[in-house]
C-alpha cells in the first residue's frame, strides 16, 4: 500500500505470517485518546503481542503497545491499554461465527492512518505448529533459490 492512495501504514506485525494461518482479514477503526494519534503520527507502535477479543457484542484490541506521546503530560496513556475496534455488525457476526471453531484467533496484522484516520488490519488466524513453521521455511528457500538461479541464467 502506497502513500499516494492515502495510505500510511504505522506498524506491521511481520511474525503473524509465520505463526498463523491468515484465513479473513478484516479493516477496523480503532478508538484512540489524543496523545495516542499523536504518538501514532510519530511512527511509533507494536502489534507485537497484540491480538483482538470478542465481548459481548463488541471488538476490543489488547497489548498493542503505543507509546507515550513524549510532549503530553499527565494528558498521556496507558501504552497497553484496551482499545476498541470499530466494525458494521455483519462483520461483527462473520467474525463471531469463526472464532467459536476451536483454535481460532483474531490478530493484528497492521497500524495504518487511512486518509488521516486510524484503521487496523485483523485477521482470523489458526495457529501453525512447529513442523508448518519448518515447511513455510523450507518453500520460502527453495523459492529464494529458484530466483537466485533465474536471476544469473538470464545474464
Amino acid at each position: 500500500m502506497a502513500e499516494s492512495s492515502g495510505i500510511k501504514i504505522i506498524s506491521e506485525n511481520r511474525k503473524a505470517f509465520h505463526n498463523y494461518f491468515v484465513e479473513d482479514k478484516f479493516e477496523a477503526g480503532i478508538m484512540l485518546k489524543g496523545t495516542e494519534v499523536k504518538s501514532l503520527r510519530e511512527g511509533k507502535a507494536s502489534l507485537q503481542d497484540a491480538y483482538g477479543l470478542l465481548k459481548g457484542r463488541e471488538l476490543f484490541l489488547l497489548n498493542a503497545h503505543i507509546p507515550p506521546y513524549k510532549l503530553g503530560n499527565r494528558e498521556n496513556h496507558d501504552p497497553l491499554r484496551t482499545r476498541k475496534l470499530l466494525l458494521n455488525r455483519s462483520e461483527l457476526d462473520k467474525l463471531w461465527t469463526k472464532l467459536e471453531i476451536k483454535g481460532y484467533s483474531l490478530i493484528p496484522l497492521k497500524m495504518y492512518f487511512k486518509n488521516g484516520i486510524a484503521k487496523v488490519e485483523i485477521a482470523i488466524a489458526k495457529g501453525k505448529k512447529s513442523y508448518d513453521k519448518r515447511e513455510a521455511t523450507k518453500e520460502k528457500e527453495v523459492k529464494r533459490a529458484m530466483a537466485k538461479i533465474t536471476k544469473t541464467t538470464r545474464r
